[in-house]
């Protein structure tokens, strides 16, 4: 039997603690490493090349959805698993669009859980009963009435999302270009394309549409607007 090998990417360490002691107590998953931020699991992947990685949404640093971006990308071999308290439709469509193989909310049963890691690692998708029912339904919808899907959101950068996540959790431009290894001039740089592509010019409207798109949780506290 394959050992399926799994990175764990979660902020609450007692998350961690418990999904691994249920992963390690099947007998073909092996968890290879816990990272407790989204930078972190991007490099936790990169060296240690999971078949799995199974992350949250909400996350400090860079989030699950730009996480999934640049996993998927660099590591066309390694599945993204979601599992997540947000299960709003914006954020499903968001992740599967960056790669991930599957979506489960937080509340899933233990053993849903276990067979969405073994169908993930067949290449198979896998999303929790109650998305798998509204994505069905919207299917119907699309095909019964000729519905044209949204047009996705204004997209940005990797780099430009890093830049409005650090942003939005209140990180000045000095810590922001000290965090992802550029000058303050190209964090000032980046920071104008991300407000021109959103038409949004403040620092706390930026930190609302992070906010709203699953970027960062609603206890983040923005410092100054012209903060460096």
């Amino acid at each position: 039997m394959a050992t399926i090998r799994v990175l764990l990417a979660d902020d609450h360490n007692v998350v961690r603690q418990g999904l691994r002691m249920l992963l390690e107590a099947q007998p073909d998953i092996e968890v290879v490493g816990e990272a407790e931020n989204g930078r972190q699991a991007v490099q936790l992947a990169k060296s240690l090349a999971p078949d799995i990685v199974l992350l949250d949404v909400a996350m400090p640093l860079l989030n699950g959805l730009e996480a999934t971006r640049q996993i998927t990308r660099d590591l066309p071999k390694t599945r993204v698993l979601v599992l997540s308290t947000y299960c709003e439709d914006d954020y499903v469509k968001q992740l599967t669009e960056e790669g991930a193989s599957g979506y489960l909310v937080k509340q899933t049963a233990a053993t849903d859980l276990i067979k969405a890691i073994r169908e993930t690692y067949k290449g198979n998708a896998f999303f929790s009963p109650s998305i798998s029912k509204r994505l069905l339904e919207h299917c119907r919808d699309v095909f019964s009435h000729g519905s044209q899907p949204r047009k996705s959101t204004t997209k940005l950068t990797t780099r430009e999302a890093e830049v409005l996540q650090l942003i939005a959790e209140g990180h000045a431009n000095k810590q922001i270009a000290s965090e992802l290894g550029i000058s303050i001039k190209t964090v000032e740089k980046h920071r104008q394309q991300v407000m021109n592509k959103l038409g949004i010019h403040d620092i706390a409207g930026l930190t609302r549409h992070a906010i709203s798109k699953g970027m960062v949780e609603s206890t983040a506290r923005p410092l100054s607007a012209q903060a460096s």
